[in-house]
């Protein structure tokens, strides 16, 4: 039996209220799954509350908030947060991204998240 998690998209209002979200969606009430992309795509990958054989769906209702919530201005938050974690090598790149970003250009976080998803679970991402 496929089994579906629901993401209530109005619940998203920022990427950390997105970890909190999923996690409760798929593990239930202070459930885990995932506080960065790695991680996220990890526990989308196999464990972590999913079905051993992979037989779920992502249901994200009302994405068009999340979208929102995750657009431009949390995109230009996380990339700042990036910036300082950054190598000094790889920071000039990450200036450019989030220059990108505060000029309204480029994927925002809702983007990664979706294309995390994507890559790690191809076809299990209902958008509604």
């Amino acid at each position: 039996m496929t089994a579906t998690y629901v993401i209530e998209g109005r619940e998203v209002t920022g990427l950390d209220r997105f970890w909190q979200v999923v996690g409760e969606a798929v593990n239930g009430p202070g459930g885990y799954f995932g506080t960065n992309l790695d991680a996220f795509a990890d526990c989308l990958s196999g464990g972590y509350g999913t079905p051993e054989d992979g037989d779920f769906i992502i249901e994200w209702r009302d994405h068009e908030a999340s979208r929102r919530a995750l657009g431009y201005d949390e995109t230009v938050r996380r990339l700042d947060e990036r910036i300082q974690r950054a190598h000094p090598s790889n920071r000039p790149a990450v200036q450019a991204e989030r220059d990108r970003a505060a000029a309204g250009e480029g994927p925002t976080v809702f983007d990664w998240l979706v294309d995390v998803i994507e890559a790690q679970a191809p076809g299990r991402l209902r958008l509604e």
